[in-house]
Parts: C-alpha cells; structure tokens; sequence
C-alpha cells in the first residue's frame, strides 16, 4: 500500500469517528432516555408485583383473623369489616354472606350476595355465584326466588341446571308434583349435568312416584 493510501484511509477513519461522535452529541440523549425508561419500567414492575404480594397478604391475613372467631355472628361482623379489593373482595362476601346465613342471619345474607351479584368490579364467575347462592336462600317472598331461578335457570347460564334442580324442589314443595318431575327428568337428562346432580334429580324423580327408567336408556 502506497503512504497515498495510506494517508486516504486514515483520514477516512478520522471523518468516520468525527461522524460518529457528532451522532452521539447529537442524540445520545435518545439513547440515555432509553435505558432510563426500560430500568424505570422494570423498576416499577417490580414495585408494582411487590404491592400486590403485599396487598393480597394483608388480605388473607385480614380474613383469617375475621375466621378464627369462635361465634358466628362474630366471624360475620369481623368478615364484613375487612377492607378487601377484587377478587379477594369475592371471597370475603361469599365468606361473609356463608357466616351470617350460620349464625341464623338470612337477611343479613341475602344482601351481601345480591350486593356482590352487581359489583362490577369482580369477575363475572363470583357475580354469578352469588346469584345463585342467594336465590337459593329461603325467602318469604317466594315469586321473587322463583323469578330469580327462573333467570339464573335461561340457557347459557353458568349456575343454570343448579337453579332447575331448585325450582324442582320449590315445584315439590308447594305440592306440584308433575311440575317437579318434569323439571328434574330436564336436569338427569341434560349432557351438562354432573354424575351427582343427576343422581339427586333421579332420587327425587323416584320419591315423587316418577319413573326414571326411559332416562336412563
């Protein structure tokens, strides 16, 4: 190689360094702002998953101590004061809403549940849960429990064969016998139902002086 060429590639590696170093001055400080933004982001994510962690522990704690109450009017009143969001807030109110139905509180239950079946910040599952749960609750006013079932009880509902198996029951009660049998051969005889729930609808079915013997084929 000739000192010309020599010379002309060293001063096109000096023009490439001035090049590149007027692109740092120039915007490094996009780069800077880069990693400062990727570091402050995983930062905060873990900060974010460590006042989860911490939230859902005061949580649990909270409801174990409402639970280790021995009465159970008690345990209700320590569930229904603890300060719980989400899906833990679910759990309290099923919980809550379980304890005062013990300690004879019917009400007291059944507001609990209807207040959760509308709480839109909980998923859907629990809302639907505690639909069911507190049609199921015994009430005075028996055409709203019917008119609760019979929602709960539509096609594409979650809790629907649980809520025909209650309506078969109320039928039964109220001495509607062919209406009760009817309601429980649709609950053995749906795909959906489970082995158990099939067998407490046969049960009755047969105690109602039904016969089972052309669903079971």
């Amino acid at each position: 190689m000739s000192d010309t060429d020599s010379f002309i590639n060293e001063v096109s590696d000096e023009v490439r360094r001035d090049a590149l170093f007027g692109y740092i001055r120039r915007y490094g400080w996009i780069a800077v702002l880069v990693v400062f933004g990727l570091v402050g982001g995983a930062a905060w994510n873990e900060y974010s998953k460590a006042q989860n962690r911490t939230a859902a522990q005061a949580s649990g704690d909270a409801m174990l101590d409402a639970l280790s109450e021995d009465d159970a009017a008690a345990r209700a009143t320590a569930l229904a004061a603890t300060n719980v969001d989400g899906p833990a807030a679910a759990v309290s109110a099923l919980l809550t809403a379980a304890t005062q139905q013990e300690a004879g509180d019917t009400a007291a239950a059944a507001a609990t549940l209807n207040a959760l079946a509308v709480n839109g910040d909980v998923p859907e599952i629990y809302r639907d849960l505690a639909a069911i749960k507190a049609a199921m609750l015994p009430s005075d006013d028996m055409d709203a429990r019917k008119a609760s079932l019979d929602a709960l009880s539509q096609p594409g509902a979650p809790f629907r064969l649980i809520a025909l198996e209650q309506i078969g029951l109320i039928q039964s009660a109220e001495g509607d016998v062919d209406g009760a049998i009817a309601t429980m051969r649709r609950v053995s005889e749906d795909a959906a139902a489970s082995r158990v729930l099939r067998e407490r609808a046969q049960t009755l079915i047969v105690a109602l002086g039904g016969d089972i013997s052309a669903a079971d084929q």
